[in-house]
């Protein structure tokens, strides 16, 4: 194996920390960085999933990550920028420190009581850049939308958005509440850039009702077909071709397997490792001749997994797929029927 590979491995979350049978926990204490204060009711979770927990009034955690063991754990709190590990050490207990939320609000603060019309319509270009355009995303309700603040500056002509509590959203069409930490959300006009840098945890809906659960796994299933969720799980399966995507170069020539992607040997607490590894772009076609959404790479290898997780701030993306913003989000404990 690579050396450079060896090191990528060095750094994942693929260790046992203590055991009770067969079940493998973490543990250890949020702390406030500047005053090593105890942070109570901070959330330790596995991003875009199910699980999670919160510390208690010592600041101190336990958390089953048995089924997790491929994914990297976030924590977050009120007021404090989100932290993600990757890299554990079997019998220790952590001591984490999160960084307080401190904005130099050098733009225009865009309030509601100044102006309520501008407000209202950044908030509104901002809820399409980040739950998207889609029929699920529209049928996205920002419950707490006071606790977002906005910022624009004139001279980049770019729209900013910053929130100390987490966004609580309630995702009508597919049945899911979001628990948003949003570290970072840029976008700018003219050049259409935008960035959301950030981590959720689900939960189910408690107030829906058993006669619409048909209809959120008919919405749920159509938008996992030809999600990226579901192309890296086709990938991880090397089963493309079945699942319906095809990956061609610039020349518009399909690509092998073995062109892009990277596996490692089996190793202790998993099957083997993956990575996307192309030096250019790639370019995916769904149930179509024609590709319709292309990826760029940003770091030399993308880890994913086969639950359809990958580094996403490792990859930008182009087209249909960088359509699917957080209205489209679904579980990664999430299977179609």
């Amino acid at each position: 194996m690579p050396s450079s590979m060896r090191k990528i491995i060095s750094f994942l979350l693929l260790v046992n920390l203590y055991t009770i049978g067969y079940t493998q926990f973490i543990k250890g204490t949020i702390l406030d960085q500047n005053t090593h204060t105890k942070i109570i009711f901070a959330s330790v979770y596995f991003n875009g999933t199910f699980v999670g927990t919160y510390t208690d009034q010592n600041g101190y955690f336990e958390l089953d990550i048995s089924k997790n063991l491929s994914m990297p754990l976030t924590i977050s709190a009120l007021g404090y920028y989100s932290v993600t590990l990757t890299n554990f050490i079997t019998d220790k207990s952590y001591l984490i420190y999160l960084t307080p939320k401190i904005y130099e609000l050098k733009e225009i603060v865009i309030t509601g009581k100044a102006n309520s019309f501008e407000r209202k319509t950044n908030f509104n270009i901002f809820k399409i850049e980040f739950l998207g355009a889609t029929l699920n995303a529209m049928s996205c309700h920002i419950t707490n939308e006071d606790d977002i603040i906005l910022t624009y500056n004139p001279d980049n002509d770019t729209l900013k958005a910053f929130s100390s509590n987490p966004i609580l959203i309630n995702n009508k069409a597919l049945g899911y509440n979001i628990i948003y930490y949003l570290d970072k959300f840029e976008f700018c006009w003219s050049t259409n850039y935008l960035l959301i840098k950030g981590n959720c945890i689900f939960k189910e809906d408690s107030t829906n009702k058993n006669s619409q659960q048909k209809r959120f796994e008919r919405r749920r299933e159509s938008t996992f077909f030809g999600s990226r969720m579901h192309f890296f799980r086709a990938l991880w399966e090397n089963n493309l071709d079945s699942a319906g995507f095809t990956v061609k170069d610039s020349a518009n020539v399909r690509l092998s397997y073995d062109k892009y992607v990277i596996q490692t040997d089996s190793i202790v607490g998993s099957d083997h490792l993956k990575y996307l590894k192309y030096h250019g772009i790639l370019f995916v076609a769904y149930n179509t001749k024609l590709p319709k959404s292309r990826i760029m790479m940003l770091k030399e290898y993308i880890y994913f997994d086969k639950d359809g997780f990958f580094d996403p701030l490792g990859i930008s993306w182009q087209g249909e797929m960088a359509r699917q913003r957080i209205g489209d989000l679904l579980p990664f404990e999430y299977k179609p029927k």
